[in-house]
């Protein structure tokens, strides 16, 4: 399934002007820019690189990076783990969301990752793999992302756990401080601290795959990242701190949009620029 891209270049631009608190004027001021060359540069597309520039440099972000996302040259090429992981994209309201299947192919143990709007195909897929549900692991429990819980409980049947982070506790779930390590078969579950989209967002990092993988929810998209609701610059440095310095071949699994890679985002996404190599610090 080919799925687009969650922001396009407005998006982000919005994203990060919202996070570091600029309204028009100062954003202009900040960018050097008269008012009607920075409604122009908004547009990315088509607007003269120098101002683009100009705007992408007063709001933190990398300019070709954006500008790529803009003209759709960015669409991350993933070759996910080859067994044990489903990825399902489900369609809630007018937006689609993700939910993920992982388990143990030794021990058939597996764990899902959020609900997606529809835990229909989950549960199929458990059942035609022949899989035991040991847990459901929560990446935050915005509505999107948590509709199906009492759904798929229900249809899966037995004893399943569920895990949030104690910084946004759910009714049925136990909650957990970012940090500790699940198990599941053979697998490790490293659970880690990617709060800013929401108060308890975290990331799981999945070590025994034959990739490495790690489900982030809203924290991070392939070319951009979740609303961040607080501590934007903050929220940013957890996310380069506990993704991006992953080892650059990690499948990175979002809540929205398609699969990406850390290398991937760490040259193309632009609210990164940091992250590049000194002959792409313009990317």
């Amino acid at each position: 399934m080919n799925i687009p891209l969650e922001d396009g270049a407005t998006d982000i631009i919005g994203k990060a002007q919202r996070g570091l608190g600029l309204d028009d004027a100062e954003l202009a001021i900040k960018a050097r820019l008269s008012e009607e060359d920075l409604a122009t540069a908004r547009q990315v597309k088509g607007a003269p690189f120098a101002n683009v520039e100009k705007l992408a440099r007063a709001l933190e972000l990398g300019p070709r990076a954006l500008v790529a996302i803009a003209e759709g040259t960015y669409q991350p090429a993933v070759t996910p783990p080859k067994t044990g992981f489903l990825s399902f994209n489900t369609t809630y309201g007018d937006m689609t969301v993700n939910a993920y299947l992982v388990w143990d192919p030794q021990t058939g143990l597996a764990a899902v990752f959020d609900t997606g709007a529809d835990c229909a195909p989950i549960v199929e897929a458990i059942s035609k793999n022949d899989l035991t549900l040991q847990d459901v692991y929560l990446t935050h429990t915005h509505v999107d992302h948590v509709v199906e819980l009492d759904r798929l409980l229900e249809k899966v049947g037995g004893s399943v756990g569920v895990h949030v982070s104690e910084s946004e506790a759910l009714d049925k779930a136990a909650t957990f401080r970012p940090g500790v390590t699940f198990s599941l078969g053979k697998l490790h579950i490293e659970t880690r601290d990617t709060a800013g989209h929401s108060a308890g967002g975290t990331t799981y990092h999945i070590h025994g795959l034959d990739r490495p993988l790690a489900i982030v929810g809203d924290a991070l998209f392939a070319g951009s990242v979740g609303g961040i609701k607080s501590d934007y610059r903050g929220s940013l440095k957890k996310i380069a701190d506990n993704i991006l310095s992953s080892q650059d071949g990690t499948v990175i699994a979002p809540g929205h949009g398609p699969l990406t890679t850390v290398v991937q985002e760490k040259t193309h996404n632009p609210f990164f620029p940091g992250f590049r190599r000194p002959e792409a610090q313009n990317i």
